[in-house]
């Protein structure tokens, strides 16, 4: 079993910053790719950031220059720092994992529940 514990998400205004976590924990033998995905009303899920173990990373054009994850490989952590936030990055967000349980297991993915984050003034 596989737990992901995401936090940080709230209500900021525009301009503002918010610092998004996520927590692995479980039967992980090894984790590759850690990341954050999106999800708007009415809209589907989207890629936010991601980041190999590494530490190479991949952005949407979208929040880049504006957003940095980054990862603690120890803690089996991912964040994301979120900058200059605008009322098009609300939505509900979203963590993921590319995993190996054992070593030679295959490569699985998990997902978080999400956190809500609402840009408004």
């Amino acid at each position: 079993q596989v737990q992901l514990v995401e936090s940080g998400g709230g209500l900021v205004q525009p301009g503002g910053s918010l610092r998004l976590s996520c927590a692995a924990s479980g039967t992980i033998f090894s984790i590759n790719l850690m990341g954050w995905y999106r999800q708007a009303p009415g809209k589907e899920r989207e890629l936010v950031a991601t980041t190999t173990s590494g530490g190479n990373t991949n952005y949407a054009d979208s929040v880049r220059d504006r957003f940095t994850i980054s990862r603690d490989n120890a803690k089996k952590t991912v964040y994301l720092q979120m900058n200059s936030l605008k009322p098009e990055d609300a939505g509900v967000y979203y963590c993921n994992i590319d995993y190996k349980s054992t070593w030679n297991s295959r490569i699985a993915a998990y997902w978080g529940r999400g956190t809500q984050v609402t840009v408004s003034s």
